[in-house]
């Protein structure tokens, strides 16, 4: 057993066959699999940059993505923010999981189905990535506008609501203003959802920071209950791949980063966005395992290390 769990860390799994579970819809990290009144989500180490699936993958970054959504869940049903998780427990798994407990033992969620909403919804605290670059040209990001002077990497003075839509994969995600997304959704759900994402990140901040960690921005996704029509959270909730982690905020300077950063900033150096992306060089890869593992533990309180898939170090 442990010489597969190694093997799963060494080797990044970059997509799953459980011929009894039938075929999964893949979405950029996770395979999805229908098993009827719940989905099973299992998160590969895929990795995507700018809206691209990447050749190269990232040991244990599924473990990680679930592990810390799987933390987030838990941390947020006591604080009446409904989700779609039910389980992660393999035993609890419908019979037909139970050959493919060795891959979906620590990297995959058992959830309830919804309806998802169009958009993702995004809640930025400072200013970072393409929002900062929206300011530059407009003063404003996804239609709000903010005060002039501010600088990169500087908090916003409040926390703002920038949605986009959600593109399939290999396609771009579109910015929007919160008018539009009240079109898409519908007036009282739109603001609805709004209150409850500023709500989460509200929460997930101030015990980042009780952790010595900034979440300059997340990006979070919603679906309908199909029994009671009620917004609840989807896919994943404030990990690497949907938020930006920072030791600190310094204005006017890259930030140390616990995410895909490194991913990032190699592939604005070696690509231009067009073609298949480049390979990713193995120090590029393993200090992106690093990181993630790294804000898993931060977040969670596990001790470096310690882990049922242990880390890449």
């Amino acid at each position: 057993m442990q010489n597969a769990i190694q093997s799963r860390v060494e080797k990044p799994l970059l997509s799953s066959q459980f011929p009894l579970l039938g075929v999964p819809r893949q979405g950029k990290v996770r395979d999805i699999y229908d098993l009827g009144q719940f989905l099973l989500l299992v998160a590969t180490d895929r990795i995507s940059a700018f809206d691209v699936v990447l050749p190269d993958g990232i040991p244990g970054k599924g473990y990680v993505l679930t592990q810390l959504s799987r933390f987030w869940f838990d941390w947020f049903s006591g604080r009446g923010i409904s989700h779609h998780f039910v389980t992660d427990d393999v035993d609890r798994f419908p019979e037909n999981c139970r050959p493919y407990r060795a891959l979906l033992a620590g990297r995959s969620l058992l959830v309830r189905k919804a309806a998802p909403l169009p958009v993702e919804c995004i809640v930025r605290g400072y200013m970072a990535g393409s929002g900062w670059k929206e300011y530059r040209k407009t003063g404003a990001i996804a239609g709000e506008v903010l005060p002039p002077g501010l600088r990169s990497s500087s908090r916003l003075p409040t926390p703002i609501f920038t949605p986009s839509t959600k593109a399939p994969v290999g396609e771009h995600d579109q910015a929007i203003s919160f008018h539009e997304m009240e079109s898409l959704c519908g007036v009282a759900l739109a603001r609805t959802v709004r209150d409850i994402s500023f709500s989460i990140y509200r929460e997930a901040s101030a015990h980042a920071e009780s952790v010595g960690l900034v979440i300059a921005d997340t990006k979070m996704e919603f679906g309908l209950d199909p029994e009671t029509g009620a917004p609840m959270v989807i896919d994943e909730l404030l990990t690497p791949d949907s938020s930006r982690f920072w030791p600190e905020a310094t204005p006017d300077r890259p930030q140390v980063s616990f995410d895909k950063q490194f991913v990032r900033d190699y592939l604005l150096l070696h690509w231009d966005g067009t073609g298949p992306p480049p390979p990713l060089p193995a120090e590029i890869i393993q200090q992106t395992s690093q990181k993630y593992f790294e804000a898993l533990e931060r977040l969670t309180g596990m001790a470096p290390g310690v882990h049922p898939c242990p880390s890449p170090r």
